[in-house]
């Protein structure tokens, strides 16, 4: 079956200069679909219908005026002729208009209304659009849809945009037309049951990264708490203490020793959550215990909190990228100069940091195939286990791999007394605790005895049920009591 959004939209003229769309050859059979509103969505909407092979009149209060607008095989005649003429009708006005189209009761008695109309603003307590137009026009099957779908999708296609089309109506065969309608027009209608589910569809193009909200927050205070601290030990402490202005090192350098911290707690606040998870399981002895609200929108927030530590790592590189290279061409040299055994610690320094950045640069390549697999393009492709393992075992080797190159940058710097900057902890010391929490708790589930158990409970093991069957009569008899003390 060929794809209805391969048809092109693209206006083209003949030989007389008249325009016309390929392919846009009218099915007799199909119903006449009208349309109510000359706006930018009904130009689009009519020329995506005119592609799929629909008849489509077009009512305006002011035909004329409008026609030029809208393909030539479209109809643009006044609202009551469309109503007349139409089985299908898009309200495509606003919604504060709707009551302007009262005349149109009785003529529309029996037809269905596609409500395509959005709110300005999120309305949580309704009623929705869809509803009160249903209210308007008690003898019509009005099905809320349409409206998550752009102008530049209509008329571009469904390659370019979304191809889902969320859809409720209280009339299953009206909703059942406007599904038929979606699939010849190149979308995948999204049954969301009822009318009553109109609120939700009409808030939703309204809603601004809800998902990305807590990511992103955690993220800014992360950056915010640990820039102040390393401007505190790299810029302020010089400043009082030995009188040296080094606040021009606050626009890169102190940005980028910030960063990868931001990006390694951000990667560890990724797998956390999965530990805690398995450690609430393994206490309650089931998986069938609802978690805390909060470790529930943690764990929804992973993917977020992932790509957060990604955008800081790539920062990083970026930033470490406009850093003079003269430190470390000063060590190499140093090196290559020097071939006496006094010259030991120049070489371990020089060795230091060609690890450290070798490191770096496998974790900042797994974080980047992380951060693609998580593209719903890509995670499309590949199966459950191959997604499990890129995202679990392989982020599990990228959040060790930027742990050991945390490690290389910090060396022996832990056990120097000098840098403890106003007795406070060099920044890697803090960095590090997160990540060791979340590696030695991995190790710590990885335990054969460990491990068998929570692979048990996850298979739908209970451990209350198994001892209350495994219990003698008589014990059984002596309450809940005994069986919650095992």
């Amino acid at each position: 079956m060929p794809d209805e959004m391969s048809r092109r939209l693209i206006l083209e003229r003949g030989d007389g200069g008249a325009r016309h769309f390929e392919d846009a050859v009218p099915d007799l059979s199909s119903p006449v679909i009208g349309i109510l509103g000359t706006g930018d969505f009904s130009r689009s909407l009519a020329r995506r219908l005119v592609a799929s092979g629909y008849q489509v009149v077009v009512g305006s209060r002011t035909p004329t005026r409008f026609v030029a607008l809208f393909p030539e095989e479209a109809e643009v005649t006044t609202q009551l002729e469309a109503a007349n003429k139409a089985d299908l009708i898009f309200v495509a006005v606003y919604p504060e208009h709707h009551s302007t189209l009262m005349d149109l009761k009785q003529t529309l008695a029996g037809k269905t209304l596609v409500d395509v109309s959005n709110s300005l603003s999120i309305n949580h307590k309704g009623p929705s659009n869809a509803e009160l137009l249903a209210d308007y026009f008690p003898g019509s099957f009005v099905v809320k849809g349409f409206n998550t779908v752009s102008a530049w999708t209509l008329q571009m296609g469904a390659r370019d945009g979304g191809r889902q089309v969320f859809l409720c109506s209280n009339s299953q065969t009206a909703k059942n037309l406007v599904k038929s309608i979606c699939h010849r027009m190149g979308f995948v209608p999204v049954d969301m049951g009822l009318l009553s589910s109109s609120l939700e569809i009409e808030n939703l193009p309204l809603y601004l990264f809800p998902s990305w909200r807590l990511p992103v927050l955690c993220m800014l205070i992360l950056f915010i708490f640990f820039y102040l601290y390393n401007f505190v030990q790299d810029v302020l402490h010089p400043f009082i203490t030995q009188h040296k202005g080094a606040f021009y090192k606050m626009p890169i350098e102190v940005v980028n020793v910030t960063l990868p911290s931001v990006a390694l707690v951000m990667l560890a606040l990724v797998y956390l959550p999965g530990l805690l998870a398995a450690v609430l399981q393994l206490w309650s002895g089931t998986k069938y215990n609802r978690f805390p609200n909060w470790l529930d929108r943690w764990l929804t927030s992973r993917k977020q909190l992932g790509l957060c530590s990604f955008l800081c790592a790539a920062l990083h590189a970026v930033y470490s990228l406009c850093l003079p290279l003269r430190k470390s061409a000063q060590f190499i040299n140093m090196a290559y100069k020097q071939k006496s055994m006094e010259d030991f610690s120049v070489d371990e320094e020089v060795w230091r940091k060609e690890l450290y950045l070798s490191v770096g640069i496998m974790a900042l390549g797994l974080l980047s195939l992380l951060a693609v697999t998580s593209l719903p393009s890509v995670a499309g492709t590949i199966n459950w286990r191959e997604f499990s393992f890129i995202q679990s075992t392989l982020g599990y080797c990228a959040l060790f791999m930027a742990t050991v190159h945390t490690l290389f940058y910090g060396w022996n710097h832990a056990f120097v007394l000098a840098r403890y900057h106003f007795y406070m902890p060099p920044t890697f010391v803090l960095v590090l605790v997160l990540p060791f929490v979340v590696l030695l708790g991995r190790a710590a589930l990885c335990l054969p005895c460990v491990a068998r158990r929570l692979r048990k409970i996850r298979r739908g093991w209970e451990r209350n049920r198994h001892i209350r069957f495994m219990l003698p009569a008589e014990d059984c008899c002596n309450g809940v009591e005994d069986v919650s003390n095992v």
